[in-house]
């Protein structure tokens, strides 16, 4: 089967041109050997299937990042290239295309945001390019569809490059080269500014992007609270009670309404009925926490950053908070990997290999498993402390805020190591493409449950087990005089540090039949979202960092959430 390879540097819309290329089917697959990610799908092309690959952005053969490392192995590997430029940088692009033509392999270029260049004053001349480079150029509109059609009837025609072009002793005489290209197809010529420019230079000025910034993030987490909440009550709510409650009920009949195997499956009976807050079955609590409590959140928040991502606002957010991050020795692109915790946390344990040290990792890892709560865990805590008001919500998150800001810069101080700048491309503003926006969180959500369920059933599973053999209650009584003194919580919210370990979200959870007040319910769910991490971050800080790391990451975590806990819990008993 015939490997195509869609190339080219970040934010030039591969996405979109993939999405037009391969339709529905796509598969996420890690790079062998790497927590690198790429896409591919397939093409049928005159009766034969042919495998499509959207090889990781890339600005040169000369790698400068994991990613690009195995961008470079990837390209090795195929057989025909297609080259997607940002015909709105047409110079800074022509850069890959030059290093890409030294394979001879078949080549195409799409020269994409065809469109963007009639808005921006640019004039290029498409046949003249392709006379100069002798392999097909193609003007592309991914959003649109335009060119997609005679980009694919191409494919098949393209041929092996060649060209003398390719024979280019060093990076000075590459760079006279494309300028020559330049200089005979390329014209522009004076334009108004558009909305979207002035958007774009007012959002990353610090005076009008900061607030501009706060005002995108508050929309960004009422949209998820507004959109969370009315999947929970529109859909899942009375899918749940009105058609899922009746099944169980009879299949907790037909156990008999209590014993081991009940007890494991349905759960506990709450006055002779099944609640599903407090059952804790599988079949009850364990469905309905991942799918009526986290999943409808999880997936609003993936909807937004899907469209953050598209619309070319996250670089600009990275670059407005540059300088702010470097307090805790990081740089604006960490950002990226927060906000992607803000979902999950092991994506965004995951995308720390955009940074470029081991000192910066490990700080970003630590941060995010620290200080960062994922969207499951966020849902619950909003459930639990959000009926109390704004006060009890600012309580626990403003917490965590400071618990970032000042473990920041304290692993700043102690880790040894440097932290080099990054230089990020910024694309221009654009309305996303609906279809590549649909396919991202879909996969998205397919991931988040792949990787969810699993482990929240296993921790129900557990979590009954221990129960119904008194293990949970013979550890909470160790631990709970402790507890109590240093927290001034109930034995029982000791349990949830147990299960904690296998979803936080559920040991969160745990806390709602207890019926703590406000100062409990702040000082738990702080201690909660700090102490350890669930049992998949875990792994992949681990696979990622290595063991070392992850039990100096564990250490942090464990004296941070008792320091934090004390010194909570005496300060709002004074408050209180």
């Amino acid at each position: 089967m015939k490997k195509i390879l869609l190339i080219g540097n970040p934010n030039v819309g591969k996405s979109a041109i993939f999405s037009r290329l391969t339709g529905v089917y796509v598969i996420a697959s890690n790079y062998p050997g790497t927590t690198v990610e790429y896409k591919k799908g397939y093409l049928k092309l005159e009766e034969e299937k042919t495998e499509i690959i959207d090889v990781p952005g890339i600005y040169s053969l000369d790698a400068g990042s994991k990613a690009e490392e195995i961008a470079v192995e990837m390209i090795k590997d195929g057989d025909i290239f297609i080259n997607v430029i940002d015909a709105t940088n047409l110079e800074r692009n022509l850069n890959i295309t030059v290093q890409l033509l030294q394979f001879k392999n078949p080549m195409i270029i799409a020269l994409n945001f065809w469109d963007d260049t009639k808005h921006r004053g640019i004039s290029i001349d498409a046949d003249e390019l392709e006379n100069i480079l002798k392999i097909p150029v193609i003007p592309t509109c991914g959003a649109s569809g335009e060119g997609i059609k005679n980009l694919v009837d191409h494919i098949n025609t393209a041929k092996k490059n060649q060209r003398d072009i390719i024979n280019i002793p060093d990076n000075s005489d590459r760079w006279k080269i494309i300028g020559n290209i330049i200089g005979k197809v390329q014209k522009l010529s004076h334009r108004h500014h558009t909305f979207f420019d002035l958007l774009k230079d007012a959002s990353i000025k610090p005076y009008l992007g900061l607030p501009f910034a706060i005002i995108i993030l508050l929309l960004v987490f009422f949209m998820i609270r507004f959109m969370g909440e009315n999947l929970i009550s529109c859909i899942f709510d009375p899918f749940f009670n009105i058609l899922w409650l009746p099944l169980i009920n009879k299949f907790s009949l037909l156990l008999g309404g209590k014993g081991f195997v009940h007890n494991i499956i349905i759960g506990n009976l709450i006055n002779n009925q099944i609640d599903y807050t407090q059952s804790f079955g599988i079949l009850s609590t364990g469905l309905y926490v991942i799918f009526a409590m986290v999943l409808p959140y999880v997936f609003s928040f993936y909807i937004v950053l899907s469209f953050l991502e598209d619309s070319g606002y996250l670089p600009r957010l990275a670059v407005l908070l540059d300088r702010f991050m470097h307090l805790i020795g990081l740089h604006g692109v960490s950002v990226i990997p927060m906000l992607l915790g803000l979902g999950c946390n092991v994506p965004g344990i995951i995308a720390t290999r955009i940074m470029e040290t081991k000192k910066e990792r490990v700080i970003l890892a630590t941060l995010i498993a620290v200080s960062i709560p994922c969207a499951a865990k966020t849902a619950m805590i909003a459930g639990l402390v959000g009926r109390y008001g704004f006060f009890a919500l600012l309580s626990v998150f403003g917490t965590l805020f400071f618990i970032w800001f000042i473990l920041g810069i304290i692993l700043k101080k102690i880790i040894k190591g440097e932290s080099p700048e990054i230089f990020l491309e910024i694309p221009p503003y654009r309305i996303p493409y609906f279809g590549s926006l649909v396919k991202k969180i879909w996969m998205r959500t397919k991931n988040f449950l792949k990787e969810a369920v699993p482990f929240v059933l296993l921790g129900i599973l557990i979590a009954n087990i221990l129960y119904s053999l008194n293990i949970i209650s013979f550890m909470s009584a160790i631990i709970s005089p402790a507890f109590k003194l240093l927290f001034d919580l109930p034995s029982e919210a000791a349990a949830a540090l147990f299960i904690g370990f296998l979803r936080k979200d559920i040991a969160v959870g745990m806390l709602a039949p207890l019926h703590l007040n406000l100062k409990q319910l702040i000082v738990a769910s702080v201690i909660l979202a700090t102490y350890f991490p669930c049992i998949g971050t875990f792994t992949i800080i681990i696979k990622e960092l290595g063991f070392k790391s992850m039990i100096f990451i564990i250490a942090i975590m464990v004296s941070t959430s008792l320091i934090i806990g004390v010194v909570l819990n005496s300060m709002l008993t004074i408050i209180f």
